[in-house]
């Protein structure tokens, strides 16, 4: 799984407009569990951490804000602010959210429950656990 913007299918209606997502079709993992993030402060940054084998899908429902990854060598901005746009987060990736527009609301699809063990909080380990694992 690679770090990627997934356009979401878009249902066009003069009564409003509809978009959606599914297991293992437009996203490629079974949704263990689904969180969002709303109500963020100006200048504040949520995330700043990796997974080690968790993946999530992230997409801003409402609003706007940037999704910043590391890849342990390369760091690649997605600026969210379509509801049918989405980014495939994959494990043993460095991720924050920064940016948030005034009452954006992130919504975060996960492969996982929560676990606390799997959260890499430390950048330097996490890039130590990144060159590891390609060796």
């Amino acid at each position: 799984m690679k770090q990627e913007l997934i356009q979401l299918p878009k249902i066009i209606d003069l009564r409003g407009n509809l978009s959606f997502f599914e297991n293992e079709k437009q996203i490629p993992f079974v949704i263990e569990r689904v969180y969002w993030i709303y109500d963020v402060p100006g200048g504040e940054t949520r995330g700043g951490h990796g997974y080690k084998t968790l993946n999530e899908f992230i997409i801003a429902l409402s609003g706007s804000f940037d999704v910043i990854l590391h890849d342990g060598k390369n760091e690649t901005k997605f600026s969210l602010n379509r509801s049918y746009n989405g980014v495939l987060v994959p494990k043993m990736c460095w991720r924050r959210l920064e940016n948030f527009s005034t009452n954006s609301l992130a919504l975060i699809a996960a492969d996982q429950s929560y676990n606390e063990l799997d959260y890499i909080r430390d950048f330097t380990e996490f890039q130590k656990m990144v060159a590891n694992e390609k060796h």
